[in-house]
């Protein structure tokens, strides 16, 4: 009897186990992941317009802003007309604006755009740009709505901080300066007192008004008045409105315009 040849799997010529022989699909080739786009200005960046007669200082605020991560340069104009549209188009939050251009100047411009009957929400909050600290044209646009003014030999950590300072809602009453011009340019330039202007106002409303025009903080009125500040910031908030006033620069030069506060026959230290 004839021993079997035992089994040699490499040798059979039997079918393969199909599991063996199914092949393996083969895997996906890689997606290229997209070239990222430039990361846009983020939501809650500063929208900015620049408005300078002269080319140079012109691209050389708008460069200088553009360094920043929370500012969007969203425009620019070479006069005060221009500034006006460009200002319409893109409803910026803040403007740069020289006081002396052709065509249309600061002031003419500042009161176009911040004018009682166009003013509001989206109006944007107006910094003028200047040569000089006492100047009229600068008391002028101070009265037609502007929140503040830079000379122009600005720095740029003082730019930047004016911007935000003005784009959050308050007014740039810098450190004396500001109070000094519209107290010169109110005894230069009399008006006929309009106390009635201001007589909605409480006697609380008044003497903190009063105050404001001297240049005190909202912490120095308190202690002058031995209150709260949240309640001198509401009593603030209240004279503002009652009087239609944008922020505290506009307050101060209404103060002297109804001669509620009276210009000392030298400019306030």
């Amino acid at each position: 009897m004839t021993t079997p040849a035992p089994f040699d799997s490499a040798a059979s010529t039997g079918p393969a186990d199909s599991r063996a022989t199914l092949a393996s699909p083969a895997a996906p080739a890689p997606v290229p992941s997209p070239t990222p786009a430039p990361a846009p200005a983020p939501s809650s960046a500063i929208r900015i317009v620049v408005a300078d007669d002269h080319a140079v200082v012109r691209a050389g605020y708008a460069g200088l802003l553009a360094t920043q991560a929370d500012f969007e340069v969203v425009g620019t104009a070479c006069d005060g007309a221009e500034a006006v549209r460009v200002c319409r188009e893109e409803l910026p939050d803040v403007v740069l604006m020289d006081v002396r251009m052709p065509v249309l100047d600061g002031i003419q411009a500042t009161g176009e755009l911040l004018g009682a009957e166009v003013a509001g929400s989206d109006a944007p909050r107006v910094l003028i740009l200047t040569t000089f600290d006492l100047d009229e044209h600068v008391y002028d646009a101070l009265a037609a709505g502007a929140s503040g003014f830079l000379l122009k030999d600005v720095t740029a950590e003082r730019l930047f901080e004016a911007v935000r300072v003005v784009a959050a809602g308050e007014a740039l009453l810098a450190p004396a300066i500001t109070r000094r011009l519209i107290a010169e340019f109110a005894r230069l330039k009399p008006r006929a007192p309009a106390v009635s202007t201001l007589a909605g106002l409480t006697p609380r409303e008044t003497e903190v008004l009063r105050l404001l025009a001297e240049g005190l903080s909202n912490p120095e009125i308190a202690a002058r008045l031995h209150v709260g500040e949240e309640t001198v910031k509401t009593h603030v908030s209240r004279v503002l409105t009652k009087l239609a006033l944008r922020d505290r620069t506009q307050a101060v030069v209404m103060a002297y315009e109804t001669g509620l506060v009276v210009p000392r026959s030298g400019s306030p230290a």
